[in-house]
């Protein structure tokens, strides 16, 4: 009998129009969900595919020694695109001279993501290719045409075998960017490998085993494979593994997706809050009258919860297919400029948004709907009479609870969930305390001469508890858009900045000091602005405080090994009395700042300092060649290491290496239509070793853009359904205004007086919100950005005058538009919708 009456006044409210706001909110949620986890995840996969090219491939199998070929048989059988790749390094001779070289012999499915570029020229202009070279042919990198001075068509030997050069490599998807370890590349056919006879004992080959395919069929593959692998001699990589500019912009980026999502879903919850409290004073009466009639009480709950779970299934529904239309919508609107792959398919956001509707709803919804069971049937005859519950603690414990569990389940990650949920218990505690101030205040300004002024500020006394509600509905509301936006902008500012127009694209190293002013002055001759030069000498760091430190470790190696661990390879050592750019001194103070006496100063890394257990007053001992350099530490450096520019671990001061003879390193930038102006510009310097990383500062600044795009986007989303809350907030109380309405004029209040004090009251309402969602929005970004993003934090000062007023002008237009229609009834015809 329950479920046969429930569907009835179900269909009866539908037709009505009265489930319209809690239906409204539960398809807010789903939609907003829905649509930004599933382009999240999308996007996500298409940057992670996009990232993949860095590695060409998905996963690689890095071995000493080659592998048996039953693994790669178990790929092939699952599925997975396999190829292989040796790599080693060896001398290159043509014309009497040499070079040591960066040999790389690959199959024919190489590369399995991205492509390889080739020239006809050396640093000429890159053309793509999905050709490798033939037998007997090899493709070579630009610099190695200038040092052993050949061209194309010449031969060079590499071992026991002669090759014909026949192109120049330009890029390889899997080149890397090391300047003090990069070597000239030897492209050559994998089958020519064992004629070269440069892979016997003692050459180190790496043999490179790459695979691609489904994540899933990836991480099964590497399940099967992990217990056949010996840690001395594999090791299994991803391009996530990959600390460099372009990984740590995607990671970053995929946080602000989560954290983006998440707020969505705490606007969800907020927004089925709001409709189900409205709900629920709607269905006083009807209550009242079935407990009059003698239904039992449990006959009543089941009906109205099954109303709940009526109107949770069809927003749900609805919900899940506004949310995929607007992500199919909008993700083929940019699908030029964001690679979003419409075609691949994800159960995760599907399964999300349907488990955030059924927690939002009914966790939400449980307090309202435990308030409308204890209304007295005695309401019948009064009807001042309402729910006999009075304590919101149930509510405000459901909903902490709904809204940690949904962002836990969503995110995974307890640090963000943690962070939000703290940032947003503090704002509603505060804005209780401010609510009573609000009321004392009310109480005083509402006295005296009845104006709108005093009758805005006596409602805001009189509904304290409910204007408590809104105001943190709103506060919150402002404050997660306000997170979003300072969020996005911050973020993709401090991408832009750190490739901004003219960024050095290319690097020199090896430059002697009698090349310096004859290179300075040719390239100024040839209008090329050159960027600072960096002496470097190559030593190795050897020992903290007199104690000898290992010199040998890896990354590979146990941490709980003994003995203290050193780098494990030679330093990169540089000196100077001036701090570079994007380094910043968190920790004692820069030496070229202080008088240069007593004991020689080094300047360390942070993240190196953490790891080798340096701390500030150590000595540090290093060997360069046969000499010893001893340093004290000085200053412990923040360096941005997502900046195109040489960075180094440690920076001695001047004095201490005054008898060593350095190399030079620096950069400059060129445009891309002066590209074959290279050659002829390297040409009086053919020791001096050129670096072209314009391809790769181009990837990433496409990958920064379209992250930016998609940013912009899940923004859009975001202050839409924080703009729906606000609307849903503002209807949650039209009964309520409609009863005061028509006691005012029935006692003769103006329309202008009325109108004007509505709108005061929201407007006071919302400058309110938007003040304490600032204070609020500064905690959570501190926490957010330090935290999680790893970016440097700063106070928004301008938010604080800016949330205010725009609180007070959104929740002000949005209060008399929501309001306008009722203001417009007329005494009659108020009293006639209250019957």
């Amino acid at each position: 009998m329950a479920l046969s009456l429930s569907w009835r006044l179900f269909r009866h409210e539908a037709r009505r129009g009265e489930l319209t706001v809690i239906l409204l909110a539960i398809v807010l949620s789903v939609a907003s969900v829905l649509s930004l986890s599933l382009f999240s995840e999308r996007l996500q996969s298409a940057l992670s595919d996009k990232s993949a090219e860095f590695l060409a491939a998905d996963r690689m199998l890095g071995s000493d020694k080659p592998v048996p070929d039953s693994w790669l048989e178990e790929a092939r059988q699952r599925g997975l695109a396999v190829s292989q790749r040796n790599q080693l390094r060896s001398m290159a001779f043509a014309n009497d001279k040499m070079m040591l070289t960066d040999v790389r012999a690959v199959d024919a499915f190489y590369p399995l993501k991205g492509v390889v570029k080739v020239s006809d020229m050396p640093f000429g202009l890159p053309q793509e290719t999905r050709d490798l070279p033939a037998l007997g042919e090899v493709w070579i990198g630009s610099r190695l045409f200038q040092v052993l001075g050949i061209s194309l068509g010449d031969e060079l030997e590499i071992g026991d075998k002669a090759f014909v050069v026949s192109k120049a490599v330009i890029e390889l998807p899997d080149g890397g960017f090391n300047l003090f370890g990069g070597d000239p590349v030897v492209l050559m056919n994998l089958a020519d490998l064992p004629a070269t006879n440069v892979t016997g004992p003692g050459s180190r080959t790496d043999y490179d085993y790459l695979f691609a395919g489904e994540d899933s069929a990836l991480d099964d593959y590497y399940a099967y494979l992990k217990p056949q692998l010996n840690r001395e001699l594999h090791y299994w990589r991803s391009v996530k593994d990959e600390d460099s500019p372009l990984g740590r912009s995607v990671k970053r980026a995929e946080q602000y997706f989560l954290l983006a999502s998440l707020l969505a879903i705490v606007l969800a919850a907020v927004s089925i809050a709001v409709a189900a409290q409205r709900y629920s004073q709607r269905h006083y009466d009807p209550v009242a009258i079935m407990k009059t009639l003698g239904a039992p009480a449990a006959m009543v709950r089941r009906v109205y919860l099954l109303q709940i779970l009526f109107i949770t299934l069809l927003g749900i529904v609805v919900g899940g297919v506004v949310g995929f239309g607007i992500q199919q919508l909008i993700a083929s609107l940019i699908a030029d400029k964001v690679p979003v792959a419409l075609d691949t398919w994800y159960w995760r956001p599907f399964f999300i948004a349907i488990f955030t509707g059924l927690v939002c709803a009914m966790l939400f919804s449980l307090y309202p709907l435990l308030k409308l069971f204890s209304v007295p049937p005695l309401r019948v005859l009064r009807r001042d009479l309402g729910a006999s519950m009075g304590s919101r603690s149930l509510q405000f414990v459901a909903a902490g609870l709904a809204i940690f569990l949904l962002m836990w389940a969503y995110s995974g990650n307890l640090t963000i969930s943690a962070i939000l949920l703290a940032c947003g218990l503090l704002l509603v505690a505060s804005l209780m305390l401010v609510t009573l101030g609000l009321i004392a205040v009310g109480r005083k300004l509402g006295q005296g001469r009845m104006g709108a002024w005093q009758l805005a500020w006596a409602r805001i006394s009189r509904r304290a508890m409910d204007n408590s509600v809104q105001l943190i509905s709103f506060a919150v509301t402002i404050m997660l858009l306000l997170v979003v936006l300072v969020m996005r902008n911050d973020m993709v500012q401090q991408w832009r900045d750190q490739l901004p127009e003219g960024t050095p694209n290319y690097f020199m190293i090896n430059i002697t000091q009698q090349q310096l002013p004859k290179l300075e002055q040719h390239f100024v001759e040839h209008g090329v602005d050159i960027e600072h030069f960096y002496p470097v000498v190559r030593g190795r760091f050897a020992a903290i405080n007199e104690e000898t430190i290992r010199t040998d470790v890896s990354k590979e190696e146990d941490s709980n090994s003994r003995g203290r661990q050193g780098l494990g390879r030679e330093a990169n050592l540089t000196w100077s009395n001036q701090l570079q750019h994007e380094n910043h001194v968190v920790e004692g103070t820069w030496h070229g700042e202080q008088s240069s006496e007593g004991e020689p100063r080094v300047s360390v890394e942070k993240e190196v300092a953490l790891r080798l257990g340096i701390k500030m007053g150590d000595l540090l001992t290093f060997n360069i060649g046969s000499e010893v350099v001893k340093a004290k530490v000085s200053s412990v450096r923040e360096v941005n290491w997502q900046t195109m520019q040489p960075n180094f671990f440690f920076v001695l001061e001047p004095r201490s290496m005054a008898n060593f003879s350095p190399t030079y390193i620096t950069s400059f930038h060129l445009d891309s239509d002066k590209k074959p102006e290279l050659a002829g510009l390297m040409a009086p310097f053919p020791t001096v070793s050129l670096f072209d990383v314009d391809a790769r500062i181009n990837q990433l600044r496409s990958i920064v853009e379209q992250v930016s795009m998609a940013v912009e986007f899940i923004l859009v989303l975001v202050l839409c359904a924080g703009t729906l809350v606000l609307v849903a907030q503002v209807q949650s109380s039209m009964d309520e205004r409609m009863q005061e309405l028509a006691i005012l004029r029935t006692l003769g209040a103006k329309g202008l007086l009325i109108r004007m004090s509505v709108i005061l009251e929201f407007v006071i309402i919302g400058m309110v919100a938007g003040l304490m969602a600032a204070m609020a929005n500064e905690l959570a970004l501190y926490l957010l950005q330090t935290q999680i993003f790893n970016m440097q934090a700063s106070i928004h000062w301008d938010f604080w005058l800016l949330a205010p007023l725009v609180g007070a002008l959104v929740v002000g237009i949005l209060g008399a538009l929501s309001c306008w229609r009722l203001l417009s009834f007329n005494t009659s015809e108020l009293l006639r919708r209250m019957i």
